[in-house]
């Protein structure tokens, strides 16, 4: 029999938090949350959040909220600084070739951008998942304020079971083109502790009903 993912309690109510590597949860989130783990890009994420949410549906036990958190690069906001997610795209779906607008899915009913449930109180800025690191000029191409890769997938999983999302993510990299991994890695822990204190602020809001 498998085991269900874990449900932390904020304010009451159950939630399900997602990231996608132990390299992002420090000592700050690690002492309030236990998230599931995905892996790294959206296939990743996709696999892992809807397995999850799948096995809590057939328990009749899925989350009231899934915040999926992390890591993100931005050439233009404020490094180490937290956001949330006002809307989320799929970067790499391209059939322009058939006509579609791109980041538009073919023949479906999705709008480019997915918007996420917003937190009074915390800045907000247009995301962008795909499965490529940006880098450098490789924002030229990126109509969005901020890149990761993974929670578009993580928000597709949880339209299908009816879960509102939260996402937030705070800026590890993207002022300056990346040269290997200490460059994404160097400010975690910042971020760790920032990620920490914007749950305060979700956990106030929904205390207050964001929920309704």
């Amino acid at each position: 029999m498998q085991t269900l993912p874990h449900i932390d309690r904020i304010a009451g109510l159950a939630v399900l938090f997602v990231m996608a590597v132990p390299a992002e949860y420090g000592p700050a989130l690690q002492g309030r949350i236990t998230p599931l783990m995905t892996g790294v890009g959206p296939v990743e994420a996709a696999l892992a959040t809807g397995a999850a949410l799948a096995r809590l549906a057939a328990a009749d036990a899925l989350p009231d909220l899934v915040i999926c958190l992390g890591s993100a690069g931005a050439r233009h906001l404020e490094q180490t600084a937290v956001y949330q997610a006002s809307r989320v795209a799929y970067r790499d779906m391209d059939a322009s070739a058939l006509g579609f607008p791109r980041g538009v899915t073919p023949l479906s009913n999705l709008p480019p951008e997915l918007p996420l449930l917003q937190v009074p109180g915390l800045p907000a800025a247009r995301l962008a998942t795909g499965a490529s690191v940006v880098s450098g000029a490789g924002y030229d191409a990126i109509d969005a304020d901020m890149v990761d890769m993974e929670t578009y997938a993580v928000a597709r999983a949880c339209m299908a079971h009816g879960v509102p999302l939260i996402g937030l993510r705070g800026i590890s990299d993207g002022e300056a083109p990346l040269g290997g991994m200490l460059d994404w890695t160097r400010y975690l822990d910042v971020i760790d502790d920032r990620l920490a204190a914007a749950l305060d602020v979700v956990e106030a809001e929904l205390a207050r009903g964001l929920l309704g």
